[in-house]
Parts: structure tokens; C-alpha cells; sequence
């Protein structure tokens, strides 16, 4: 029976492998994507700046749950804001928020289409 040596592959992965504090942080960063309303305000925000009382009109919810979620968003440097008189504005804290819901709708829309390609040549 042949064992395959993995030495060169595991020393390369280990020294490139972050540690474990930070592989803990990117793990929580991708459970606060895990909540469908944060994906929602995070998806509307992609599109435009919008203050708490627009963002719950547009997702049917009170205001308290906007801004419960929005301080989640904040917290975790996803979303800042800016005052203008007594309305607070947020919007996506980076290029690096908005590359991460492009990338993730990308590719979820890319597998659905290939999905929808294959069932089509399945019927022909």
C-alpha cells in the first residue's frame, strides 16, 4: 500500500495558515452574514446611503429592529454612518463590504444559472 507524502504541502498550508485568533474573527465576521435581515440592510445599502426609518419602510420592519441590526453592523465595522441634523444615515463602511456581497451574489447566481443550463440540456 502506497502512503502519499504530504510533507512539502502541510509545511507550505502551516506557515501560510493564519492563526487562530484571526481565523476566529473571520468566522464571526461570516456569521453576521448568516442573519437574513442584515443581509437585506447590507444588500440596500449596497445600492444607496439610507437612514433607519427608509430602511425599515423598505423591509416592512419597526425601526427598533433596523437599528438593533444596524449597531450588530456597526460593531463589526460593516456598515458607518453620518449625522445630517437629526437624521443618521448609514452606509457600507467599505469597498471591501461591497466586494463581499458582490462576490457572494456572483456566485450564487452563477450556480443557479449553471443549474438552470444543465435541467434545460437534460430536457433536450
Amino acid at each position: 500500500m502506497n502512503k502519499h507524502d504530504h510533507t512539502d504541502v502541510l509545511i507550505n498550508v502551516k506557515r501560510e495558515l493564519p492563526g487562530d485568533e484571526v481565523l476566529c474573527d473571520l468566522s464571526d465576521l461570516f456569521k453576521i452574514f448568516g442573519d437574513t435581515t442584515r443581509v437585506k440592510i447590507l444588500y440596500s445599502l449596497f445600492e444607496s446611503e439610507l437612514c433607519v426609518c427608509a430602511i425599515a419602510e423598505l423591509l416592512g420592519m419597526n425601526q427598533s429592529a433596523i437599528s438593533h441590526q444596524l449597531r450588530i453592523l456597526k460593531d463589526e465595522n460593516l456598515v458607518a454612518n453620518r449625522r445630517s441634523g437629526k437624521t443618521v444615515y448609514y452606509y457600507l463602511a467599505d469597498d471591501h463590504v461591497r466586494t463581499i456581497i458582490s462576490m457572494g451574489y456572483e456566485h450564487l447566481t452563477e450556480k443557479r444559472e449553471t443549474v438552470k443550463k444543465e435541467a434545460l440540456q437534460a430536457d433536450e
